[in-house]
């Protein structure tokens, strides 16, 4: 049976009027939450961090406990005491805990803690706090520190309702076991944070955070969260002083410099290296002009990765693969650029050789500006049931531009454009979007994007490169990709096209119910971001349902599913989807999750015949099972396992098959200070005549953790898949394919500016035309850094 979409304005219109028209006047909440406060006292003198707290200044510190579980147990009396002390000088924000465990003096392995690597240590014992500097429940910077002093930051974005540990302060941090727990000293430097310098006392939201993970994950706080209140940020206490904050202009200038000597050759037995020498010096610059406006400069930046990507199998899917951004310059003051789309990914920049970024607040307005140029120019190729990446051998200037104000705390508005340009293409995107919340369980997003792209009059030639087709216009669409057919019917000019975004969401401390409905049109492009599907309307409703058991092993039970519907922009059906799934999580820090997904949608076409719809054909009903589970039964062992098994569109041949999907993965602790992570990914596709492929990816990493600021690592990622070339009708691929890519790195972090690594990696290929694994690359590697701070 078919479903035909309803006229959308209509039922968008019917859609907002219901939402609105259920919600009662509800006064101003963000920041509301008294139950909490501390004044935080200026002293003269700051401590020496070392994990000690003899200095007479934490006796004049102010204290809080952290007396509250939050979680799994509702805002009960917490299990074992811990007590933090904060006070302030003129330049930086000085925290300490002790945290008792009266376990540890029987068992001193019971607290759980790892020499790991910084952003790493979710899973040990933690303690921390949460800082809203403009207290207005917008971000949130968070710090965290485990018994051996390794850091954890990141910053909560209530628009995304994400938080990212991306970003990365230069902070201080110290802590040592004792006979009755642990203890910890931070130090804070004032330049970390955006702040309103203007006001001669501050208002701050904070909560003071401790992790304690034993047969369950406890979440220790100073104050009580409302589970019926969908606004965490909103829930903060309070933390007014910090008087006599004055501003400055803080400086900071990062240096670098790289050798690289990478050497390819082609796999043919007796092949000859080429090698390539380089030495690369760059700067980066971070001038904090006040503490609410922070200006990022970069020359000749150095943007190369050192440590490997999680492998992906890049088999029988038609979207491109997403890779997250790790580069310090785009991800300072990264959250400024957000909104509910992803209109800015920055890894679509590839090589740069400048950037630029400005971001500012001032009161309940924030603004962000960037700019930098691209020696490559590569961006996706969208459809409604694929995407690819094009590639220009020319550079390119990109631009994006962010303001949002607040309106009130129920109410912002906000703006992006991005630009991507070079000599023959262009892409221009302006959006606007919004955000409502009027009461603590109800949210409306909505969002607006308008584009407009010009693609040179021969890009689809530069796509077809190294494919069997000759770039001519008699190209069978197959021959060239997927959009070859996208990319041809663009090069008479610009096109241009819009995207809309609208979601409601109700939530509740035992149940919530979503909708959410988005347009993409056939000719939309956001080239600066990921938006890897239009020629599209999608509406989703689903909700759920959760239990939180007293008393059992089992401490939360959630029942949910939703229901979605897609069809592109002519109103031809592309897939609806029903799923349910309940999720536990229990003993031994235990989650599992299970459901089935029963599935009508359309596969590809793989004749030039019929355009109508960008490769849309037959519709495939599908059922699916699916189900995860991690467990941690030791102090040293995680184990995980993600699998699947039903029918899957065998997009290759444009047929059904029954795959079978499993992904298990190991995290062994061997010591306190080294660790083996082992995961393993099997897909294998059966069609009617026999096994189409098999595919394997492993993933070994083994670390060494010397001390908290030296590490050794060891890693490689192997993927073999095999297949029967005579059960694909439209192509002739390998029947095997192998690779393998191993890396060795040595690192030495003083903070995450201050670096030197020094590393080896080399990769290995075989296919049906090499009898075995050959290696083809190699590279040998080092960088060096150092942030001075001015």
């Amino acid at each position: 049976m078919k479903f035909k979409l309803p006229l959308s304005t209509q039922l968008l219109s019917l859609l907002l009027a219901s939402a609105i028209g259920s919600f009662s006047a509800f006064s101003a909440y963000a920041g509301s939450s008294h139950q909490f406060s501390l004044s935080i006292p200026t002293l003269e003198d700051g401590a020496t961090i070392d994990g000690h707290l003899d200095e007479v200044q934490w006796q004049n510190a102010a204290i809080a406990e952290l007396k509250y579980e939050t979680s799994p147990g509702e805002n009960i009396l917490a299990p074992v005491g811990t007590t933090a002390k904060i006070f302030s000088t003129g330049e930086s924000l000085f925290i300490s805990f002790v945290a008792n465990d009266p376990d540890s003096s029987v068992d001193d392995n019971i607290i759980r803690a790892n020499l790991n690597d910084r952003d790493d240590t979710w899973g040990d014992d933690l303690v921390g706090i949460k800082l809203d500097t403009f207290n207005d429940s917008r971000l949130a910077y968070q710090f965290f520190v485990n018994p051996y002093g390794v850091q954890t930051d990141s910053i909560e974005n209530e628009l995304t309702g994400n938080e990212s540990n991306a970003w990365d302060g230069i902070w201080y941090t110290s802590a040592r076991k004792t006979e009755q727990g642990y203890q910890v000293e931070i130090e804070l430097p004032l330049r970390l944070f955006n702040f309103d310098s203007q006001l001669s006392q501050q208002t701050w939201g904070v909560e003071f955070i401790r992790f304690y993970p034993r047969d369950q994950v406890r979440r220790l706080s100073t104050h009580q969260i409302d589970r019926n209140n969908s606004c965490q940020l909103c829930q903060l206490g309070t933390a007014t002083g910090l008087e006599g904050l004055e501003p400055s202009q803080d400086l900071q200038l990062t240096p670098s410099l790289v050798f690289n000597r990478n050497s390819q050759r082609d796999p043919e037995p007796g092949a000859d290296w080429d090698s390539d020498n380089s030495i690369e010096p760059g700067l980066d610059i971070r001038w904090g002009i006040t503490p609410s406006t922070l200006l990022s400069a970069t020359i000749n930046p150095d943007f190369s990765q050192v440590e490997a990507d999680a492998g992906q199998l890049d088999i029988n899917s038609t979207f491109a693969l997403f890779y997250p951004e790790k580069r310090a310059f785009f991800l300072d003051n990264k959250d400024y650029f957000d909104t509910q789309l992803q209109l800015l990914h920055t890894r679509n920049i590839v090589s740069p050789d400048y950037g630029l970024k400005l971001t500012s607040k001032v009161d309940n307005h924030t603004f962000a500006v960037m700019v930098s140029n691209d020696t490559k120019t590569n961006f996706l190729v969208p459809g409604n049931l694929s995407s690819d990446i094009a590639s220009l051998d020319e550079e390119s200037v990109n631009l994006a531009g962010r303001y949002r104000a607040d309106i009130s705390n129920e109410l912002s508005l906000g703006t992006l454009i991005t630009a991507k340009r070079s000599d023959q293409y262009h892409n221009y995107l302006a959006s606007g979007d919004l955000k409502y919340q009027p009461t603590p369980q109800d949210t409306f997003t909505a969002q607006y994007v308008f584009s407009s792209t010009q693609y040179p009059d021969e890009l689809y030639k530069e796509f077809c490169s190294g494919s069997d087709c000759q770039p001519d216009i008699n190209c069978e669409l197959s021959d060239c990709g997927v959009n070859e057919r996208v990319l041809r019917t663009k090069q008479e000019g610009e096109f241009s096209d819009s995207f809309y975004h609208l979601k409601y969401i109700h939530e509740r401390r035992n149940w919530y119910a979503f909708t959410q409905y988005e347009s993409a049109g056939d000719d939309f492009r956001a080239d600066l971001g990921f938006i890897s599907r239009v020629d599209v309307n999608k509406l989703v409703a689903g909700g759920g349902y959760t239990w939180y058991p007293q008393g059992s092993s089992i401490s939360r039970v959630e029942l949910g599913g939703d229901w979605d519907i897609s069809h592109n922009q002519a109103g031809e059906l592309l897939e609806q989807e029903l799923e349910a799934r309940v999720e536990f999580e229990g003993s031994m820090q235990s989650y599992t999750a299970f459901g089935v997904v029963a599935r009508e949608r359309v596969g590809r076409r793989h004749d030039s015949s019929q355009l109508a719809i960008d490769g849309n054909t037959q519709l495939f009903n599908e059922t699916k099972g699916w189900g995860y589970s991690k467990i941690i039964p030791t102090r040293a062992l995680t184990l995980d396992l993600d699998l699947s098994y039903g029918d899957n569109i065998d997009f290759a041949n444009d047929q059904l098959g029954t795959e079978l999907f499993v992904n298990p993965g190991v995290e062994w602790n061997i010591s306190d200070s080294v660790s083996l992570d082992v995961s393993h990914l099997y897909r294998a596709l059966d069609v009617d005549d026999g096994r189409l492929f098999t595919a394997n990816l492993s993933d070994i990493r083994l670390n060494w953790h010397i001390n908290v600021r030296n590490f050794i690592r060891i890693s490689s990622i192997y993927t073999h898949i095999e297949r029967d070339p005579s059960l694909y009708l439209y192509s002739s691929p390998d029947a095997k394919e192998q690779q393998l890519g191993n890396e060795v790195l040595y690192g030495y972090k003083l903070n995450p500016q201050s670096v030197f690594y020094l590393g080896y990696s080399d990769g290995l290929n075989r296919d049906d035309e090499i009898d075995a694994l050959t290696r083809t690359e190699q590279t040998y590697f080092m960088k060096l850094s150092y942030a001075w701070l001015l």
